[in-house]
């Protein structure tokens, strides 16, 4: 029944001068809930043809609960999405494409939306955040994630950034429950397997290409066993250094290795100048003395034809044979001999024992002895 604070009385109001619970005096009066009611009604009325009724307005009522219900299992799948849908929790194993799909409404079924375009991104030994003030974006390092034991028993100061994506949304949505965090966890795992096989100077110099290859590798090998339907894009090293406690000793060791590097340069250069020239210079000692053997050979067989040519002439001719030879020989003594002959025949008899008779000779001929002719 309605109430009314007639004479300045109420169920909150004291006597006469009382108050009620919207702050009046006497005069004001709180809302009456039949009232309320009963203009909703009339207006439904209003609304519904013929003036309505209180089954046909429970029929309307049903009715726009039943769109709305049967309205949650409308849903939209995105470009570069993958829909998942259930029924009492169970997948039918199919993948819906982009485009307005309809599912069972809840609690009947379940939709679950995956964008499987997106490359989603994991750091290690590092976090990153955003400097308005600057625009800069500024990293801090997680020294417990980033220092790492190398396979020469040196620790070495890595960051590296997960790239990742979806490949399989049911494994990924039923497999799995923490995805980012198990990425996280498997990387870093599969970084420090690698890393401790591999001696510093490759992880901190030429060869963190390969490290990179060998932790993509391995830290897939990881998800695949897991079945978590994730797909490693790529997996890049942003830092590799020595920890800061030994970074100056590493410097010295760079330019030690750098020096080192440049000594074998110039020593291989001189090598490549002086190899080929000792080369020339034995191949050309090589053909000389093949020369110089044919050479020898080719006189040998010319005096051994020539000793047999004599030879045959002395079976035919003996003695003919025996004075030229012997005149030969005396040829060959005496060619270039100075000698002097006097003929005794000539009235040479008087002759003094010594007498310097080459040196007459030279005068008459006008040469020096000097001059050896």
């Amino acid at each position: 029944m309605p109430w009314s604070n007639q004479n300045g009385g109420g169920p909150w109001g004291g006597g006469g001068g009382g108050k009620g619970p919207w702050g009046g005096g006497g005069g004001q009066q709180p809302p009456d809930i039949e009232e309320l009611l009963r203009r909703s009604q009339d207006r439904v009325k209003k609304i519904i043809p013929g003036g309505g009724s209180a089954k046909l307005l429970f029929i309307v009522i049903l009715l726009l609960v039943a769109g709305l219900w049967a309205w949650t299992g409308v849903y939209r799948v995105q470009e570069g999405e993958r829909g998942l849908e259930l029924t009492f929790g169970k997948w039918d194993g199919l993948e819906t494409m982009p485009g307005l799909r309809i599912n069972w409404p809840v609690p009947i079924g379940t939709t679950y939306v995956v964008n499987v375009q997106k490359s989603n991104r994991v750091d290690i030994g590092f976090r990153g955040s955003e400097d308005d003030s600057r625009g800069r974006t500024a990293v801090r390092n997680i020294a417990q994630e980033s220092l790492m034991l190398t396979g020469d028993q040196n620790i070495a100061d890595i960051e590296v950034r997960i790239a990742w994506r979806i490949g399989d949304p049911a494994r990924f949505l039923f497999n799995i429950q923490n995805p980012e965090s198990t990425v996280k966890v498997a990387a870093e795992s599969a970084m420090r397997e690698v890393v401790g096989q591999t001696p510093f100077t490759d992880v901190v110099g030429e060869g963190r290409g390969l490290v990179e290859q060998r932790t993509l590798n391995l830290l897939q090998e990881i998800l695949d066993s897991y079945e978590a339907g994730i797909i490693i894009e790529d997996v890049q090293i942003q830092k590799s250094r020595p920890p800061a406690q030994v970074v100056d000793a590493f410097d010295d060791l760079q330019r030690a290795e750098q020096d080192k590097e440049r000594v074998e340069n110039e020593a291989q250069a001189y090598a490549n100048s002086i190899v080929p020239e000792a080369r020339g210079d034995a191949q050309r000692m090589i053909q000389e003395a093949e020369a110089y053997k044919q050479q020898q050979i080719a006189e040998a067989e010319g005096e051994a034809q020539r000793f047999l040519s004599v030879y045959e002439a002395y079976e035919v001719a003996p003695d003919v044979t025996r004075r030229r030879m012997y005149l030969e020989a005396i040829s060959a003594i005496f060619g270039s001999a100075e000698k002097v002959i006097i003929d005794s025949d000539a009235g040479g008899t008087g002759v003094v024992p010594y007498l310097p008779l080459p040196e007459v000779q030279r005068r008459r001929s006008g040469t020096s002895p000097e001059s050896g002719q």
